[in-house]
């Protein structure tokens, strides 16, 4: 009969092989930007020899597959690294999704997009708190184009985001909830499938480091971070 392992060296089991797939996927980064400099060494003797548009479209195509190879493998990595929160006071979390918006409405992440693919819906007043601006920005970011891709949505309706203030137990929150998913039970948080779906899950892991929660709710995502107490 096989031994069961204790908690702690089945936690150190598990931290001993992240640390090695950490190590597996920087080399295997490593072959991948290899490929990419002769490919793209490759390309530039084709251009300069004039060579064929189907030839030259078809290294073009190698190249983009590469990049997204090597954008996959840094996700990867950065995914089974702990998350480095640097929190700054008074950092505004309804100026944060706004920003993140406006940026993705100005350069939307889909072909054939509709003017405004995000709509923010607030109370308008300033969410105050002790946030990674940075991080939860990228955060805000990849779940608002995680949620812009998923099946199901109407494609021809803006996606809502709601941005609320509450007061529970645990003291003052900020909730941001994304509308207008269909009522699957599928979590994009924990599905890991493609560079959106790490994305996602590596969202979830910063909004989990500032303390509170990133989770699905039929038709709604919906992401709670701490806010400052108000004097």
């Amino acid at each position: 009969m096989k031994p069961l392992l204790s908690e702690s060296h089945e936690s150190k089991g598990l931290q001993a092989l992240g640390r090695a797939s950490v190590q597996v996927v920087h080399d295997l980064k490593n072959q991948i930007n290899s490929l990419k400099l002769y490919a793209t060494f490759l390309r530039k003797r084709m251009e300069k020899d004039q060579r064929p548009p189907d030839e030259l479209e078809t290294i073009n195509k190698l190249l983009a597959g590469l990049d997204r190879t090597a954008t996959d493998l840094s996700l990867i990595m950065q995914f089974g690294q702990p998350v480095e929160i640097r929190r700054q006071p008074n950092v505004d979390l309804q100026s944060m999704v706004e920003t993140v918006v406006q940026s993705i409405n100005d350069n939307p992440p889909t072909s054939g997009a509709l003017k405004e693919l995000l709509v923010v819906d607030s109370d308008g007043g300033p969410l105050m708190g002790e946030f990674d601006a940075e991080a939860i920005s990228e955060a805000l970011r990849s779940i608002s184009i995680g949620a812009i891709k998923m099946p199901g949505r109407a494609q021809d309706q803006a996606l809502i985001i709601r941005v609320e203030g509450e007061s529970i137990a645990e003291g003052p929150a900020g909730i941001i909830e994304w509308h207008g998913l269909d009522e699957s039970t599928h979590d994009p948080f924990n599905s890991f499938v493609g560079s959106d779906g790490l994305k996602m899950a590596l969202a979830a892991r910063v909004v989990e480091a500032h303390g509170r929660s990133a989770e699905r709710r039929n038709g709604t995502l919906r992401v709670r971070l701490p806010l400052e107490a108000q004097a």
